[in-house]
């Protein structure tokens, strides 16, 4: 049961936008009331591993490589839940991911939102990460296509918004803000994996559906001379 909910769910995911994301995670966190964590995390990662192969648009990983040998962190930004980012965080390289956290009492999901990773509450993460880890937002990057995302675009230096909504579209024209258009999705294991991908249901998640669940945000580490830190 748990794995044929888990495949409709990456399944559905597909083409969602902010309404039809909102109102599939309502209906994940109450399906998952009283399941066991280790065991829903294991057949999540079996999914994305077998069945499902989340799609990335070409330019976004074009994108992530390029800060990655400029040797900056990759930062996965997501309202949907942890369980399902972090596995697609690994297939990116991210160094970290802040999502949407499900309440675990004694090893089984409550049922109930511990951490909602939205709006506000994404600017503040990433502002929490940055002082952490001494990073510099004036220093950094952030993408994103939602206009729920302005808090986060806003405290960085360099904002960018891909494919986005027309609020989006209007406050990043009347900023400056750079607009990019991805238009080549191809499947992440492909892309990314070394070697070639088992055949598996495509579905349109991760940066592949950068217009549904995930933002980035790359981090420069320090160098051992400086203070160069970017955040994308």
């Amino acid at each position: 049961m748990i794995k044929n909910f888990i495949d409709q769910y990456f399944f559905s995911n597909s083409g969602a936008n902010h309404a039809q994301m909102e109102k599939m995670r309502q209906t994940l966190t109450s399906m998952v009331a009283g399941w066991d964590v280790e065991q829903t995390k294991s057949v999540i990662d079996e999914s994305l591993h077998s069945a499902i192969d989340p799609m990335i648009y070409d330019e976004a990983a074009e994108l992530i490589e390029k800060h990655i040998r400029d040797g900056r962190d990759v930062i996965l930004v997501s309202t949907s839940g942890r369980e399902i980012v972090e596995p697609i965080g690994k297939m990116l390289g991210a160094t970290d991911v802040i999502a949407t956290e499900m309440e675990v009492v004694d090893g089984k999901y409550t049922g109930k939102v511990s951490y909602y990773a939205y709006a506000e509450k994404k600017a503040e993460a990433v502002r929490a990460i940055a002082e952490k880890n001494g990073y510099d937002l004036q220093k950094s990057f952030a993408y994103s296509d939602s206009s729920t995302d302005i808090p986060l675009l806003s405290i960085v230096g360099f904002p960018c918004v891909v494919n986005p909504d027309r609020s989006l579209r209007a406050h990043a024209e009347s900023n400056n803000w750079p607009v990019l258009h991805f238009t080549r999705p191809v499947p992440l294991k492909q892309r990314f994996a070394k070697v070639p991908p088992k055949p598996a249901l495509a579905a349109a998640i991760g940066l592949g559906a950068i217009s549904a669940i995930i933002y980035l945000a790359n981090r420069k580490k320090k160098s051992a001379g400086g203070s160069d830190n970017n955040v994308t």
